[in-house]
């Protein structure tokens, strides 16, 4: 909740910005589930959301990138912010996006293969569906724990901190299973804010996405110990949190 708190802080004091990203991240996922659902099905549908879930870690490059700007209490810019966040780290961006989109093609065809439980006869009653229903949740749940689990707090060490993507994929599983309870509840609140999002017809995602971003970038912060990594130049100087250790040591 505290991590929250700070992502909200940062959503305040950089609304304009975080206001616009997040504006421009629900309209996008709105824009991509409409042409879902008129081209396509309710079940297609269902998979863009799906994949947004997964490869939202990398759409929220440039909310970390205003958090460090407001971390160094540098005047906060969106435009050096996606710079910063898209440019100069575009190699090892690109390598930890390709590991999500093989994350989601692999979900996708296990959804897919799910189908041999639907039931046969017309309009099945949902006693029917429960069966295909428990086990395309199962099986969506354990793909988004793995995604949660490499990406909780990648991207944020990759920008703040010189390292490769390997490393900051195994430096932040290792921080998940050190501290499982703690994180389940923070995946479990960011599963939440975002199925608010949705449905308030994607509105609510505006505000909830940026301070989930945000949050994320604190969290990072407090549950990561870098200090035998080299900063980047633009890297930041984490601002001292009293007497608070590092959750994993």
């Amino acid at each position: 909740m505290r991590w929250l708190e700070l992502g909200w802080r940062d959503f305040t004091r950089a609304w304009p910005q975080s206001l616009a990203y997040g504006v421009v991240m629900a309209a996008t996922m709105a824009l991509v589930s409409g042409l879902a659902w008129l081209y396509g099905s309710y079940w297609f549908m269902l998979a863009m959301l799906g994949g947004f879930v997964f490869m939202a870690p990398v759409l929220c490059i440039g909310l970390y990138a205003i958090s460090a700007q407001l971390e160094r209490g540098q005047p906060v810019s969106l435009t050096r912010a996606l710079r910063a966040g898209f440019r100069r780290y575009l190699g090892n961006e690109m390598i930890f996006s390709l590991v999500l989109l093989v994350l989601f093609m692999v979900w996708a065809r296990a959804g897919a293969m799910v189908s041999i439980f639907f039931p046969m006869r017309g309009n099945p009653t949902f006693a029917d569906l429960a069966v295909y229903l428990s086990v395309g949740s199962a099986i969506g749940a354990v793909f988004a724990v793995i995604t949660f689990t490499i990406s909780a707090f990648s991207l944020p060490m990759i920008m703040h901190r010189r390292v490769d993507a390997i490393t900051a994929v195994v430096t932040s599983i290792n921080a998940v299973l050190r501290n499982k309870l703690t994180l389940m509840i923070w995946l479990t609140i960011i599963v939440v804010g975002l199925a608010i999002g949705v449905a308030t017809a994607f509105v609510g995602l505006a505000i909830i996405l940026p301070v989930i971003g945000h949050a994320v970038w604190h969290g990072y912060l407090d549950t990561i110990d870098v200090s035998q990594f080299p900063r980047h130049d633009i890297g930041i100087t984490a601002i001292p949190r009293g007497a608070q250790p590092p959750l994993t040591g």
